[in-house]
């Protein structure tokens, strides 16, 4: 049966505007870029700034002038237009006639940084080049350089190369046959590559250097071979015990084996690999004792709005009683609005960039002063939230992914935000500064005879930090510290 009735609801949704500013806030600077120029191919009513050509649209730099009056400046077609016999002309005038460099030495280059190279795949290919093989050794060569991982080494099983063989290149190979050839491979530089394990990994750089006849080098051989298990573990007594070797003996095997690349791949494809570069968001300068916070440049593009939409919408503004004039019409406004809303948006994240940035500067001053990790004040998001008066999660998603530049390095931006701790004295501390310690201790410890994490805590305990031994061992897991067992030396 149906009825009628009155029902009140309360409901939070977001306009797309809302969704596109939180969206824009969680980038950073390069992924901005990027965020800019699919909008300017997906919306052809947006353009990207020229600083030299200020007149041709409306131009959105961060202030808060409207988008209206400016696209009514006066505009001369003529500009855009050239003679195409003329280009044909010019085009014998040499390049370094036609550029000019007006940067000054205090301009900031955009350029984005780009390196390129060869892997180490690659390069182990040329040095299969080198080899005589026949056509079928080849084939099994080139699967076995393709199955190895970054660090060198070869992970998949011999038999499953067989199968890999036979049904991607119809050749029929034996377990046999690839083994001979996977000790060519294993022959090739760096030594180490194409090992199954780390112990034979190891095995392969110690006998390539056992023609020096060095008796360290051969004792190293020995240990890894009958003794590995002991040595991973560092049962250093069980080793001496058991291979009657004595302590200098065992010091010296040992040292031969830590000259050794437990990831060979790794070493091959360092000038080669493509390296990530940070760019930061924030820039901190100490000028006179004053700490100044400035964006990034790539935090506030220049874009302006299309002179040829606004034109194409005054046109079809004034026919819009014809059916497709007024579709026409709908198409250019929605482009226009939405190009629009993006630069709001812009506008609008580079604001809260910067008034989150600030409150967390101010709020860590004393560190973006002197530096030094001792001095960051627990911080947590509802702290910087509260000072800026915007939700926890805006604060969030700033702090997501954004580095700052200051004069002691580049971090990353959510780094300095940690949990609160008390001292004994009633004192509240920084996480990050209690890890500082800890990780001092662990430096400054007698090697033979490591901490424990039940002695880091004594330690910890006489500074004034009460905390407990899993908290210890939590910090220490997360400082990538081993366990005392692991940082035993001899």
């Amino acid at each position: 049966m149906l009825n009628q009735r009155l029902q009140q609801k309360l409901l939070q949704k977001l306009s797309p505007q809302q969704i596109l500013l939180m969206k824009l806030l969680q980038i950073p600077s390069m992924a901005l870029e990027q965020r800019i120029k699919q909008e300017i191919e997906e919306n052809p009513a947006l353009e990207e700034s020229d600083n030299t050509d200020e007149d041709q649209g409306e131009i959105v730099d961060g202030s808060d002038e409207s988008s209206d009056d400016s696209a009514e400046d006066d505009y001369d077609s003529k500009d855009d237009e050239f003679d195409l016999n003329d280009y044909i002309d010019d085009d014998d005038i040499p390049s370094y006639k036609t550029s000019t460099n007006n940067q000054g030495v205090d301009d900031e280059r955009k350029e984005i940084p780009y390196a390129a190279g060869l892997s180490f795949q690659d390069m182990l290919l040329s040095q299969l080049g080198l080899r005589i093989l026949t056509e079928k050794q080849n084939a099994i060569a080139e699967t076995i350089i393709g199955n190895l991982d970054d660090s060198g080494y070869l992970q998949r099983d011999i038999s499953a190369m067989v199968d890999d063989l036979a049904f991607a290149q119809n050749i029929q190979v034996a377990d046999d046959e690839i083994m001979e050839v996977l000790q060519i491979v294993q022959e090739f530089d760096p030594a180490g590559i194409g090992a199954r394990s780390l112990q034979e990994c190891l095995l392969l750089q110690l006998r390539r250097k056992q023609v020096e006849n060095n008796p360290a080098i051969d004792r190293a051989v020995f240990i890894l071979e009958n003794y590995f298990n002991e040595f991973v573990k560092k049962h250093y007594e069980k080793i001496m015990k058991k291979a009657r070797v004595g302590e200098e003996e065992l010091k010296e095997a040992l040292n031969e084996i830590l000259k050794l690349n437990p990831k060979p791949g790794n070493s091959l494809s360092e000038t080669t690999k493509t390296n990530q570069y940070v760019i930061p968001d924030f820039i901190i300068h100490n000028t006179n004792g004053e700490l100044e916070l400035t964006l990034n440049s790539r935090n506030a593009p220049e874009l302006r709005l299309s002179r040829a939409y606004t034109n194409m919408l005054e046109a079809y503004a004034e026919n819009r009683k014809d059916k497709q004039k007024k579709e026409a019409f709908m198409f250019v406004k929605q482009k226009i609005d939405s190009a629009k809303w993006f630069m709001e948006a812009i506008r609008q994240r580079q604001n809260t960039l910067f008034v989150t940035m600030n409150a967390i500067m101010e709020f860590q001053h004393k560190y973006f002063f002197s530096g030094d990790e001792t001095k960051l004040r627990p911080m947590i998001l509802k702290d910087i939230a509260d000072i800026v008066n915007l939700d926890i999660s805006t604060i969030s998603r700033v702090a997501n992914s954004k580095y700052v530049q200051t004069p002691f390095g580049t971090f990353l931006l959510k780094s300095f935000f940690s949990e609160s701790m008390q001292t004994e004295s009633g004192e509240e501390v920084s996480t990050r500064e209690i890890k500082k310690i800890l990780s001092e201790c662990v430096d400054g410890e007698n090697k033979g005879k490591p901490y424990t994490d039940e002695q880091l805590t004594n330690i910890l305990m006489k500074k004034g930090y009460n905390i407990a031994r899993r908290t210890v061992a939590k910090y220490r897991e997360q400082l990538n510290i081993p366990v005392a067992r692991l940082r035993k030396e001899l």
